[in-house]
């Protein structure tokens, strides 16, 4: 087959039609994102909804959700008591993250015993949050080993 080439030729107008609308699909959703707005009623209570009031002035909020997007994993270069080097399992939390909640239910099914610190409305979850430096919800501690976030295949590795 010498002398015989193969040449791969496109229309750019047919590319065209086939990736604008994925762009148009994309900007729609990034622009999709749900607003968070504040307004005080007329008896003084503050309200927050995803969508404007038409009786009321709002204002609109910028929030930071503090969960983390994916799990990672690290050692503790803290010195931890006795009662904690072996498989004990510590948990920091918030009420609101569905990943703890998550994380929660596969301890009770799995019946592997936990402790949870509620980092907003417990002292000694605020604390240990603060000395473990987090920066979301859950932090999974295993013995030394840390897990920012939870997932059940990774949980396992740490707690064999």
């Amino acid at each position: 087959m010498l002398g015989h080439t193969q040449e791969c030729t496109f229309d750019v107008g047919n590319v065209m039609k086939l990736i604008l609308p994925f762009f148009l699909l994309m900007m729609t959703i990034s622009t999709g994102a749900s607003e968070i707005y504040r307004w005080v009623d007329d008896q003084g209570k503050v309200h927050f909804s995803d969508q404007a009031p038409e009786e009321h002035q709002s204002e609109s909020l910028q929030l930071k959700i503090n969960t983390y997007e994916s799990v990672t994993y690290e050692s503790l270069n803290i010195p931890l008591p006795k009662s904690t080097r072996a498989k004990k399992v510590i948990m920091y939390s918030a009420v609101w993250c569905g990943v703890c909640a998550k994380a929660k239910r596969y301890f009770d099914r799995k019946g592997i015993p936990y402790t949870d610190y509620d980092i907003e409305t417990s002292e000694q979850g605020k604390r240990g949050f603060k000395q473990l430096n987090g920066k979301g919800v859950p932090i999974i501690l295993v013995g030394n080993q840390r897990m920012n976030g939870f997932s059940p295949s990774g949980f396992e590795k740490l707690y064999q």
